[in-house]
């Protein structure tokens, strides 16, 4: 399992809530964290040693949250350029994708489902969670990752099982 966030800003409280949003789905199972303003402007250009171990810890994944502010009404530019180094229609192929976005205010609740999820889905990743759009300010307090995950546990755990037993 694998945490993606892209937020300019680093340790942000994206990975914080794109990391609790991963624990709660899969408890059983530390996700690795990619934070992807590390890359810096590796992210720019093709054949980035430290890029492709990314792309392939992401595309070796069973369940990635791909997390991001909502920027301008939509996410990162950041998570842009990492997604634009997979092969459109299989560069996820067989990875449960789980887009979350943070916002200010309940204006862009639609964002994580209608702009980042259809993207993931032109890559070849499996979207059969809903997105989880999150209040920037109130992620910790408002109990919205835990009725997510509460709910949303059993399916990603079963899509989880399924791609560990394909790939044994």
């Amino acid at each position: 399992m694998t945490v993606v966030v892209g937020n300019p800003k680093p340790a942000s409280r994206t990975l914080t809530a794109a990391t609790l949003v991963a624990r709660g789905l899969r408890p059983d199972v530390e996700p690795a964290v990619l934070d992807l303003v590390e890359f810096g402007p590796a992210l720019l250009g093709w054949g980035d040693p430290a890029v492709g171990a990314a792309v392939r810890t992401v595309a070796d994944s069973e369940m990635v949250v791909f997390a991001s502010p909502t920027f301008k009404a939509t996410y990162t530019g950041l998570l842009k350029l990492f997604l634009e180094q997979f092969d459109g229609g299989t560069g996820l192929a067989g990875v449960l994708g789980v887009p979350v976005m943070l916002g200010a205010g309940p204006g862009h609740a639609l964002a994580p489902d209608l702009l980042l999820k259809p993207v993931l889905v032109e890559l070849g990743a499996t979207a059969a969670l809903p997105g989880l759009y999150l209040s920037d300010r109130t992620f910790q307090e408002d109990g919205a990752i835990d009725r997510y995950s509460d709910r949303w546990r059993p399916v990603a755990q079963a899509l989880a099982t399924v791609k560990a037993t394909d790939h044994a």
